[in-house]
């Protein structure tokens, strides 16, 4: 099945893609792109590496995968001249979750596909709605695991498609969970200052959504507090919220400092 997310037939110079080494030479490596239905590209040995390369089969093997950057697209001859140096570190990480990515969503789609009674020209109408939507098939995919058919209201696919989406996307994918954290130091000088305290943190671990809050003891004076949510900036909210409810609840005769922890993501994919 083709995806939405191919592209033109052609990558365009700057763009970052991953491609299959097919042959090394003393002078630079043959590669296919993945991407692009396996088109030939070039790394020239002098955009390996900023230094001398003494051994170019030491940067690479026959069938690894590398991410390079187009640096020529020779739309004429389908020529592709590539740059292993010009990638950075950031943008290698971001293309190979990107690739993962891809990957695990055509294989999601491919178990679709069994599913369901619909031709290919249909399927792909499909996908092209989602990927139009969201902005990736694995983001519709990951929606469909968080949300269900309602992640689908309005793009009018047929319910058995979103049916089998759902429920291929629920067995295959676990939608991320964001969770940051803080250490609080609280303290009152009322004469009520312990209950005021337990009353004050209660009401700070309310939670109006689908977020989750939870305050635990630390040892006196301190207490940790956890906030794990669907969407980081979400989460950030909500502990700013927290802290503000606690310092508010606290009053003038109350003491309040905090300590920002680690935050992690788990779940979806890497």
């Amino acid at each position: 099945m083709m995806t939405s997310e191919q592209g033109s037939s052609m990558p365009e110079p700057g763009e970052i893609v991953v491609c299959t080494v097919r042959e090394i030479t003393s002078h630079g490596i043959y590669v296919n792109l993945d991407q692009y239905g396996g088109m030939n590209g070039f790394l020239h040995v002098s955009e390996i590496s900023t230094g001398w390369v003494r051994n170019i089969e030491r940067v690479a093997k026959p069938q690894q995968r590398l991410v390079l950057k187009v640096i020529r697209a020779d739309r004429t001859r389908k020529e592709i001249d590539l740059s292993l140096r010009q990638v950075t570190n950031e943008e290698r990480r971001a293309k190979v979750i990107e690739w993962k990515r891809a990957e695990r969503a055509q294989a999601i789609m491919n178990a679709v596909r069994k599913k369901v009674s619909l031709g290919e020209k249909q399927l792909n109408e499909c996908v092209t709605k989602m990927v139009g939507q969201f902005g990736s098939l694995y983001a519709a995919l990951e929606m469909a695991a968080k949300k269900g058919e309602k992640a689908f209201t309005g793009l009018e696919l047929p319910q058995e498609f979103v049916m089998a989406v759902v429920e291929t996307a629920t067995e295959k994918i676990v939608p991320p969970k964001y969770e940051i954290g803080a250490i609080v130091e609280v303290s009152s000088r009322a004469p009520d200052g312990v209950q005021q305290i337990k009353k004050t943190l209660l009401a700070a671990a309310s939670s109006p959504g689908s977020a989750e809050i939870k305050i635990t003891y630390a040892g006196a004076p301190r207490y940790r507090i956890r906030i794990t949510a669907d969407d980081y900036k979400q989460a950030e909210k909500i502990m700013a919220s927290v802290l503000d409810k606690i310092k508010d609840g606290l009053g003038k005769h109350g003491a309040f400092n905090f300590k920002r922890e680690i935050s992690r993501k788990y779940g979806g994919a890497s």
